[in-house]
């Protein structure tokens, strides 16, 4: 029995007759028919829909601002042979709107449209006393071309009063959102799973669905006990930045690690250095492989904010069954031998300036410097392609001389990188005119244009997204400003729903 599946026949007639109280529509009341019914959450703007039906079957919700619906959720298939309550919540609408729903079964004996019902969504928290959104403001600086379709989700570094995690559609509107509660730090990052739920660092590791259900928790206090247990030889202070999910379904965290030295040259005396390791567990919090950078790397080798050494901030996880991990203060990107974790954790290569690629054209300020993001766009044998926000801090002019502290500024980049011969090539690049001196995002999207996120540009407390044609003369479609936070990530996704795609 799943946390949000099935249940027994006793529990959902109690639940449909709750339900019922509050005044919800039924399809059909004869036994072969199945019958619905619309619930509040504990999130105003996602409503739990359950559909009881007879046998084996799928379940999907339309829904939309009319009975032309336009969005739908994910299927949820229901295997027990009699009597299923299947229960579907349903999230991207705005606050304080009424929407239509009807759900949809499909099973052996065919398939089965329910009948239109409605469900009118409450007010953001903000209005009751609670959070208060950013102020978010979406435009298209021309008609023609269209952006791209889906919704944003954002993770904000903001005060504690401030939304925070949120998604919102292409006009700006927030369609989704989850208070973490009062002493969860910042979300970085903010992830949906093949699931149907959000993977977030808020502090501990946290699985939610789509209502703000807690599905999983993992503590560093657990991970510290089973790193002991397995006989490793360092524990961690925090999660931070980054966590991705593997193909056998583990996590893999970045998260801080520590180590004091003596009399490193510059630094008489003990200097607590502060590096980064990777963490993989289970889905209880159990470790199955761990790395530390203190065994990996020179912590000579500092460039900026030391003894905040290496300060990582994203993992990707590559077709071979390695690891790329981003070190914003050594201006690299590694690829780690980690080999679905069989690997023994060598560093394999390290991307950018002094590392082990030659630039094509020989132009140091070429370089991507204190980035944030890779986003591995594809492989082909020996070549990816990397997306990379290149924050621009401490970047270096074509004769080697350190540019940024005459004139900063950030750029949206693609390499390619040849791993056979150690040759990486700009193949495009866009520069905004601002100088995001920390944070940001970058991908590609289904019609070709390339997004990205600007945080804190010129030092505001604000970021700012754009979607622009990946040409030779970028053109922007749409723009999105957002004051009262800065957005750690801000992209796009087709939906709220994995394989699913909303064209409005």
């Amino acid at each position: 029995m799943s946390i949000r599946g099935l249940t027994s026949l006793v529990l959902g007639s109690s639940i449909l007759l709750t339900l019922c109280s509050l005044g919800c529509g039924f399809g059909s009341s004869t036994p072969e028919t199945p019958q619905t019914a619309i619930a509040k959450t504990q999130n105003p703007l996602v409503a739990q829909y359950q559909v009881t039906e007879y046998g084996p079957a799928s379940v999907w919700v339309e829904f939309g601002t009319d009975t032309s619906y336009g969005r739908r959720t994910s299927e949820v298939a229901e295997t027990r042979n009699y009597i299923n309550n299947a229960v579907i919540l349903v999230a991207g609408m705005k606050a304080n709107t009424t929407y239509h729903m009807r759900g949809h079964v499909n099973s052996l004996g065919g398939a089965w449209v329910g009948p239109d019902q409605t469900f009118t969504t409450g007010a953001m928290p903000g209005t009751a006393g609670g959070l208060t959104p950013p102020v978010i403001t979406a435009t298209r600086p021309h008609s023609n071309p269209t952006p791209s379709p889906g919704v944003d989700l954002f993770n904000i570094v903001a005060n504690s009063n401030v939304l925070r995690e949120f998604a919102t559609d292409i006009q700006g509107n927030v369609i989704w959102y989850y208070d973490p509660g009062p002493n969860a730090g910042a979300p970085t990052p903010l992830r949906l799973l093949q699931n149907g739920d959000f993977l977030m660092n808020v502090g501990d590791l946290r699985e939610i669905d789509l209502a703000g259900n807690m599905i999983r928790d993992i503590t560093t206090a657990q991970v510290n006990q089973s790193l002991q247990a397995k006989g490793y030889s360092f524990a961690i202070s925090a999660f931070h930045h980054d966590v991705i999910v593997t193909p056998n379904g583990h996590w893999i965290a970045l998260a801080n690690t520590s180590k004091d030295f003596t009399n490193l040259p510059g630094y008489p005396g003990v200097t607590d250095v502060l590096g980064d390791a990777l963490i993989d567990i289970d889905l209880d919090g159990n470790v199955a492989w761990a790395w530390s950078g203190f065994d990996h790397l020179d912590v000579n080798r500092h460039l900026m904010a030391f003894p905040d050494w290496t300060h990582s901030n994203a993992i990707v996880y590559t077709e071979d069954g390695n690891l790329l991990v981003s070190m914003r203060h050594q201006s690299w990107i590694l690829k780690i031998d980690y080999e679905d974790g069989a690997g023994s954790g060598d560093v394999l290569w390290r991307l950018g300036e002094d590392g082990d690629f030659a630039l094509t054209g020989g132009d140091a300020s070429a370089w991507f410097y204190a980035q944030h993001y890779p986003n591995l766009l594809s492989t082909s044998g020996s070549q990816m392609t990397l997306a990379i926000w290149d924050n621009g801090d401490l970047r270096l002019n074509a004769e080697g001389e350190d540019e940024c502290s005459a004139t900063c500024y950030s750029r949206a980049t693609i390499f390619q990188v040849d791993e056979g011969t150690k040759v990486a090539t700009l193949t495009w690049q866009y520069l905004p005119g601002f100088y995001s001196d920390w944070g940001g995002s970058i991908g590609t999207l289904s019609n070709g244009d390339v997004e990205f996120d600007m945080t804190n540009p010129f030092g505001t407390n604000s970021s700012q997204v754009m979607e622009v044609t990946q040409a030779d003369n970028p053109q922007i479609v749409w723009q999105l400003n957002l004051t009262g936070g800065n957005a750690y990530r801000a992209y796009r996704m087709p939906s709220l729903y994995p394989g699913v795609s909303w064209q409005k």
